[in-house]
């Protein structure tokens, strides 16, 4: 009898407990009964127009629920602008970022810790080693609006000061959101960022797949639990060649991406993502072109086990992928040599993993671990 009382009891804490609002949400929340939408002329909005107040506002959460925001990506900006009839608002954002790091022993020459980068011989110019950075400090210019003709759409540029001694301005994103279809310079569909946990280290985990290129993408969604996406873009590719016997072919026939993804709840899902590629190469000595071709698979989830807990897992898979996330992107590994064949050029293949959990103790504070 006991047994059976402290089991319910159990159960009903367990059922309560899943009904909360988990806290990540409950901070999303309150970011944005912060923001401000300011009309032009200063004036409220009439009623008439009342319902284009609420569709921008619901437009808004969207931006903390993106499909492809990772956590220290910018949010809404606090102050919007809206047009007399409602139908354009306009924001500005930006952040500020300074990082400082302090390495001894000669472990990683850079800001960012990157495995990659550990050098296999030390230079004993380079034991201990400080360092600053405004990397990661951004501005950011958001569009929200309703044509009669075109519908819903959304313009989007942001801009880092990542360039040059991590500090000349470099455009990171840069599209515009018609209805069901993205084009312009953004995520990758072959890609997950709200499944990537945060870091305090801006490299992220190892297995961080996030690339940004120029693509087309259709997404549409059905019954607001189904996300399907293809994609073309622009192929990046990095070829491992020596300029002797291989060298590198222009790149001639874009990366086909596309994801299936199901979302239970708002911010939780469940994702698995593919890409197929072209990889030329030219045989110097043969004077013959190849076309190896690299794939990839990706599954990946965001979800509140407890409304205090977020858990990210992400798994990749792929031959020719290298250069898409993770480590590897620092070098050319899409394709490598053979050494026992002169000329000829091989799809590497990788494999990445990443388990983080967050917790937060309020909806504003929280740490977090991961493994990668």
């Amino acid at each position: 009898m006991r047994n059976g009382i402290l089991t319910a009891i159990l159960l009903c804490t367990a059922l309560a407990g899943a009904a909360q609002q988990p806290y990540a949400d409950r901070q999303i929340d309150s970011t944005l009964t912060s923001n401000k939408i300011v009309f032009i002329d200063g004036r409220p909005a009439p009623a008439e127009v009342q319902h284009q107040v609420d569709s921008i506002r619901r437009k808004i959460s969207a931006f903390y629920y993106d499909q492809f925001r990772h956590f220290q990506d910018p949010g809404a900006p606090y102050f919007l602008f809206m047009s007399k009839d409602a139908s354009l608002a306009m924001g500005l954002g930006g952040a500020v970022r300074m990082r400082a790091y302090y390495d001894w022993g000669g472990a990683i020459p850079a800001s960012g810790f990157a495995p990659y980068l550990i050098p296999m011989k030390p230079d004993p110019t380079d034991r201990k080693h400080l360092g600053t950075t405004p990397a990661g400090t951004c501005l950011y210019f958001r569009v929200l609006g309703r044509n009669k003709t075109l519908g819903n759409y959304q313009l989007y540029i942001e801009a880092n000061f990542n360039g040059y001694r991590s500090r000349d301005f470099q455009l990171k994103k840069a599209y515009a959101i018609i209805n069901d279809f993205t084009i312009g310079y953004a995520s990758s569909t072959y890609s997950d960022p709200a499944a990537v946990p945060p870091t305090v280290d801006a490299q992220g985990p190892n297995n961080k797949i996030t690339p940004t290129s120029v693509l087309v993408r259709y997404m549409p969604v059905v019954k607001d639990r189904w996300y399907f996406a293809v994609s073309a873009e622009t192929p990046q590719t990095a070829a491992g060649t020596d300029g002797t016997n291989t060298v590198k072919c222009s790149d001639w026939l874009p990366d086909f991406a596309a994801f299936a993804q199901y979302e239970w709840a708002r911010g939780q899902h469940v994702r698995l993502s593919g890409i197929l590629r072209t990889l030329p190469y030219r045989d110097v000595a043969a004077g013959v072109n190849h076309n190896r071709t690299g794939w990839g698979v990706l599954a990946s989830s965001v979800s509140h086990p407890l409304p205090q807990l977020t858990a990210y897992l992400s798994f990749n898979y792929g031959k020719g992928t290298a250069g898409l996330g993770g480590d590897l992107l620092i070098g050319s590994y899409d394709l490598y040599a053979d050494p026992a064949r002169p000329g000829y050029l091989y799809t590497m293949p990788t494999m990445g993993w990443c388990a983080g959990l967050q917790y937060n103790f309020r909806p504003d504070l929280f740490m977090s671990v991961s493994a990668s």
